[in-house]
């Protein structure tokens, strides 16, 4: 997000997936001022814990359709980033977005997979769809801006691990992974 020349503040961002990827880009859509943050996911426990780290707003897509209630809410939004990676994702963000919006895909998708975009609302609406590989960041500059935002509290990192886990019990960490628990665990090589 921090590194997309386009984004300016006051822009209205919904983020698809708030895993680890998905609860950065909500960070970063707050570190540019974004005035509202939609986070979308399938998990309701995620979504609360995504309010921690700046969404405005969240969307159960085990309940309801995303496109529709994003249009609902804002009329379409000047950014949408894909933090999961499938065909359906993608397409529900490009579809979220207003005249001359951007879609961003973080998530990697499974190998050959495609995704249905409406070509014709592409073009009318000068819509924009672009991948951000690693966060289309120079590690050298970024990194060193991450540990400043850290530093300063503009960012929350420690917030993010809810989970601790010896080296004994990482399948635990995988499942708990899988399932989708909020937030991130981590194996911690001191514990036994």
């Amino acid at each position: 997000v921090i590194n997309n020349p386009f984004i300016r503040p006051g822009a209205t961002v919904a983020v698809f997936g708030v895993g680890g990827v998905g609860l950065n880009v909500v960070q970063g859509a707050r570190l540019v001022s974004a005035s509202r943050v939609i986070a979308v996911d399938l998990v309701a426990e995620k979504l609360e814990f995504s309010r921690r780290f700046g969404a405005t707003d969240v969307i159960d897509a085990s309940t309801a359709d995303p496109v529709k209630a994003i249009l609902e809410m804002t009329g379409g939004v000047d950014f949408a980033f894909d933090s999961f990676g499938s065909a359906t994702t993608i397409s529900q963000c490009v579809d979220s977005l207003r005249s001359n919006g951007t879609a961003v895909m973080v998530g990697l998708a499974p190998e050959g997979q495609k995704a249905p975009i409406d070509m014709v609302s592409l073009v009318r609406n000068q819509k924009h769809l672009m991948g951000s590989y690693y966060g289309s960041a120079n590690p050298h500059e970024t990194f060193d801006r991450m540990v400043d935002f850290y530093r300063q509290g503009r960012i929350d990192i420690s917030g993010m691990i809810t989970r601790r886990y010896p080296l004994s019990a990482i399948n635990d960490a995988f499942d708990d992974l899988l399932s989708g628990k909020p937030g991130r665990g981590v194996i911690d090589y001191g514990l036994r």
